[in-house]
């Protein structure tokens, strides 16, 4: 069964769910293998479609076990994004920041800062509203009534900056 896919939500909903339970069930390393792998169960997809459904699905690419692959947000315990890994994939990924009124600006590797974003989102700290994640930058937006060089200097800090 060979389906062609359009922006039609059954057929994208299929797909998606596909994707997770590949994503759940095996290492997967890229999205050329998540294309290959969908073909083989009768979708036509092209890697920009599996790009977008990634995206959607909210699948990042981190090192389990020493594999590298994509996971899903659920396959990560809260534990998982204690300070300690939240300074470590800041550490590893963040090549900059600075502040611009009362958002910070962090520069990552392409394709990366969707991964930085959601460490940040899942750690919680009280002076960020939220993130905004673009390739390779991405917005911290600091509340209000916290002093700006602070939160700078402690992101810059625990990207090993400082």
């Amino acid at each position: 069964m060979i389906e062609t896919f359009g922006t039609g939500t059954p057929s994208r909903a299929r797909r998606q769910k596909a994707i997770s339970e590949l994503i759940r069930g095996q290492p997967i390393a890229s999205q050329e293998e998540v294309t290959e792998k969908l073909a083989s169960l009768g979708f036509a997809v092209t890697q920009a479609t599996v790009s977008r459904d990634l995206e959607q699905l909210g699948a990042v690419k981190v090192k389990r076990g020493g594999v590298l692959g994509y996971a899903l947000p659920e396959q990560f315990a809260e534990s998982d994004w204690s300070a300690d890994r939240l300074a470590r994939i800041l550490s590893e990924w963040v090549i900059s920041a600075e502040a611009a009124g009362n958002i910070i600006v962090l520069k990552t590797p392409p394709g990366s800062a969707h991964l930085v974003g959601s460490a940040i989102d899942h750690a919680a700290p009280p002076e960020v509203a939220g993130t905004v994640s673009g390739d390779d930058t991405l917005f911290l937006v600091v509340r209000d009534g916290y002093p700006m060089g602070v939160v700078l200097h402690r992101f810059r800090a625990l990207a090993g900056q400082e």
